[in-house]
């Protein structure tokens, strides 16, 4: 049973290795090891798969039910503003639901050892506007192996709007950026759907990474998803209500799904906690693929089945990003074993008790980021810089 991603395996594709010259990690220390073996032995014990796990079939039922539903509601039977507008926020949030509870274990293969079931779980983001063939590249790969990673991970890449990395590019209006981003982060969805998209799959590229483009089978998922979304979120309803009601709350559904899905990936690695190492001078990085994966990401609300529950698990990160195959389910089980075996290695186990913990950090490291003097990596590193 393998249950951590072998970034050997990963990064076999010869299109990703030919064109771009991949870091190395570092010495693994045993450390990986035996957190597999740990999670493994926990598995056996309990008689659980780490897949197939009846309570993700009911909750993706819930979810896609509650979201079908808003949309009839908001859709076919909404006739004044003040019946719209909570509906089109409702529909924001579901959307979120889908992408954090379903789409993105069906991403990672984490929903049963069925490929149909695993590729109909990921297609829900098609369904929601973004592709999941490129999903599966930008996320899956290259965010998954090498987390904040400047230049290679694209997930910290926000272009000249915002720097959330020390070893990317300051521009002077990044020092109001911790104030400005907010907002800005309602624009994903619509930057995803509109242009991220059709870039990559046009040019072929994610960053400095060469990628195929979709083709046969993947082009057809990939138009069709888009087609389907325009229909269900434009067609339809201009079929039924004026243009600007139609696209002002499209707008706004689109804004609340984009913030949804930012600030929680924001609260797991762009916080103060988190580590954003450099490539050394030889290539490599220096730690192995598991202990980097603990560095570079932050664990919160793990006390809060509510929060874990809404955000499909991915406020336990770090055990996301040790074991991305094992449904978030079995998150929180999971977590004490990984916390324990990290305590006897040495490797920082880091969490924000509450979610606005973890906002409050988000928000000073955009601060910090956007200050002119900073190049550091770790919140350690910037309260010395600060004295020095």
């Amino acid at each position: 049973m393998v249950l951590m991603e072998d970034p050997a395996v990963a990064l076999a594709t010869p299109v990703a290795q030919k064109k771009t010259s991949l870091p190395r990690f570092g010495e693994d220390k045993g450390f990986g090891q035996e957190l597999r073996r740990r999670v493994d032995a926990h598995f056996k014990e309990h008689g659980h798969s780490e897949r197939d796990a009846s309570a993700m079939f009911v909750k993706s039922a819930v979810v896609l039910g509650f979201t079908a539903a808003i949309y009839v509601l908001l859709v076919f039977f909404a006739r004044t503003w003040w019946q719209a507008v909570p509906l089109s926020i409702l529909m924001g949030l579901a959307a979120a639901g889908i992408g954090f509870n379903i789409q993105h274990d069906g991403g990672h293969k984490a929903v049963s050892k069925h490929p149909w079931l695993n590729f109909a779980s990921a297609a829900t983001l098609d369904l929601i506007g973004a592709s999941s063939y490129m999903w599966r590249w930008k996320h899956g790969l290259f965010h998954h192996q090498y987390v904040n990673l400047a230049g290679h991970d694209a997930d910290i890449d926000l272009g000249i709007f915002g720097r959330l990395s020390p070893h990317h590019r300051r521009m002077s209006f990044h020092r109001w950026q911790h104030l400005y981003l907010w907002p800005l982060y309602g624009l994903l969805s619509l930057k995803w759907w509109i242009y991220d998209d059709d870039r990559d799959a046009l040019t072929g590229r994610l960053g400095v990474h060469k990628i195929p483009r979709p083709a046969k089978w993947e082009l057809f998922t990939f138009l069709a998803g888009k087609a389907i979304f325009l229909t269900l979120a434009l067609g339809v309803p201009l079929l039924l209500h004026p243009v600007l009601p139609v696209l002002s709350l499209f707008f706004l559904t689109s804004l609340v799904l984009g913030v949804a899905l930012s600030v929680v990936f924001q609260l797991a690695h762009a916080v103060e906690e988190s580590s954003f190492p450099q490539v050394l001078s030889d290539g490599s990085l220096d730690a192995g693929w598991a202990e980097h994966q603990v560095r570079t990401t932050v664990d919160f609300c793990r006390e809060n089945p509510v929060v874990t529950w809404l955000v499909g698990g991915l406020n336990f990160q770090i055990e996301h990003h040790l074991f991305p195959r094992v449904s978030h389910i079995h998150y929180p089980a999971i977590s004490r074993v990984v916390e324990q075996v990290c305590r006897e290695y040495d490797v920082a186990y880091r969490e924000h008790p509450t979610f606005l913990a973890g906002m409050g950090s988000h928000y000073r490291w955009l601060r910090r980021m956007g200050r002119p003097e900073v190049a550091v990596t770790s919140r350690s590193e910037a309260l010395l810089a600060s004295h020095l």
